[in-house]
């Protein structure tokens, strides 16, 4: 970032709010998302092992899809914090349509292709010959939820940019509760099996849409914006995902190339790889929450054309990054203990964990780094640079990662190489976040 006076302590107290009332919301509603997955495993698990089997196939599928297009939350969110902070809010919540338009035409495509293509899909991801069966039903029926799925993240995001984490938190836990309720009356109470599960999920999907979109469309109604869809506005919105998009499947290639790696190294490291890469994936979600508050926080702050607020709650959103970066890898440090037994007995597995997760610990202050500038630039709207930077650290990723089992190397090494990609990530969002060029101002970037 580049140099400034000494944020006084009012202005700073005010960023410590703001960070705190729109993070805390937000770290709850992240930690929602995971427990429909656990629900849904919780309750098809005492179907059987062939049925458990096929959910975590199909689980991971939805997953990902979900994943790759997260972008509908982020995009969204930078949009109509702009919007707010340059006092637009009708214009606000009209882009904020948008996004959710698009999120419905997106979902109606994976539709298309997930319906006819399920069992294709199924067997390319290695589903054994019991499975495929309950995976395929799970597949074809929850994929009737994704334009719903999609229409969540998009509305998320646009109450992410009206400055509201709240009604998101309550969303997602209502949301789990009908999702386990519907899940255990479906599956037990109606003898559905699997199916059940996937219908449960699906309408729960769709209650959280219709309570989103009831929240939006009377938003829309006080100010006077338009609902209808608007091809411009639609197109607008995916021209700023597509960058936000290369973004994360950049990421997901690395997550793969490193399981990839992890699995070569034979099945003691396998295994405690994904114990570490749960542990990693946890605590992203207390370091996501500040990024979410910086989005919203930074779009705003460009919005009002405030250079000079943009910079300093950048650089208290930095404080708060490292400051709970170290929290958390001394925790690690300390629950190792306590955490290894939790998913696994075996002695040859917790000595391949052990050092792996000193790495994750070591890791966590970059790692705070990292999801704020990445939030912040979020927030400007700086999708491109997110991409190209984000390519670059794969360019580095691929080759190191790869390197570990040709040089001998173990677990350890491995996660040092993604300390490493982590590393250089930093360097990249550090860079910009000096250069100053991030500070676009505007009702629209």
């Amino acid at each position: 970032m580049t140099q400034a006076p000494e944020i006084p302590e009012a202005t700073r107290r005010r960023h410590d709010r703001e960070i705190v009332a729109l993070a805390v919301p937000a770290f709850g509603a992240l930690v929602a998302e995971p427990l429909f997955v656990m629900a849904d495993s919780a309750i098809v698990g005492h179907l059987g092992t062939a049925q458990l089997a096929g959910l975590g196939v199909a689980s991971a599928l939805l997953t990902t899809a979900v994943s790759v297009f997260v972008f509908l939350a982020y995009a969204t969110t930078a949009a109509v914090a702009r919007r707010v902070g340059a006092g637009d809010r009708p214009g606000a919540i009209r882009q904020g349509m948008d996004g959710i338009w698009l999120a419905l035409l997106l979902g109606i495509a994976v539709i298309a292709v997930v319906l006819p293509l399920a069992p294709g899909i199924v067997d390319l991801f290695g589903a054994s010959t019991t499975a495929a069966p309950y995976a395929t039903t799970y597949l074809r029926i929850s994929s009737l939820g994704i334009p719903a799925m999609l229409m969540v993240l998009a509305a998320t995001g646009v109450l992410r940019g009206l400055q509201d984490t709240r009604t998101p938190l309550y969303v997602a836990v209502g949301g789990f509760i009908a999702n386990a309720v519907l899940n255990g009356g479906l599956v037990y109470g109606a003898g559905l099996g699997i199916a059940g599960s996937a219908w449960g999920t699906v309408i729960a999907q769709c209650a959280m849409a219709s309570v989103y979109l009831t929240v939006v469309v009377r938003g829309a109604r006080r100010h006077g914006a338009s609902l209808r869809p608007d091809a411009a506005g639609i197109r607008a919105s995916a021209q700023a995902g597509l960058p936000l998009l290369v973004r994360t499947l950049s990421l997901r290639a690395i997550l793969m190339i490193a399981t990839a790696v992890a699995a070569r190294l034979g099945d003691a490291d396998i295994a405690a790889h994904q114990i570490t890469l749960s542990l990693w994936s946890l605590l992203a979600f207390a370091l996501d929450a500040i990024a979410i508050a910086g989005q919203a926080i930074i779009g705003r702050y460009l919005g009002a054309a405030d250079t000079e607020g943009a910079r300093a709650a950048c650089r208290r959103m930095v404080q708060w990054g490292i400051a709970t970066g170290v929290v958390l890898g001394l925790l690690v440090v300390a629950a190792r203990p306590l955490f290894l037994p939790l998913f696994t007995s075996d002695p040859v597995v917790k000595d391949a964990a052990l050092p792996a997760l000193l790495m994750v610990a070591l890791s966590q202050p970059i790692c705070g780094i990292v999801f704020v500038l990445d939030g912040v630039l979020m927030g400007a709207g700086d999708g491109p640079y997110l991409a190209g930077a984000m390519l670059v650290t794969l360019a580095v990723f691929a080759p190191a990662a790869l390197l570990v089992p040709a040089l001998g190397g173990g677990l350890t090494a491995l996660w040092a190489a993604m300390t490493l990609m982590m590393t250089v990530r930093m360097a990249t969002l550090w860079w910009r976040s000096r250069s100053g060029r991030w500070l676009v101002t505007g009702a629209t970037r």
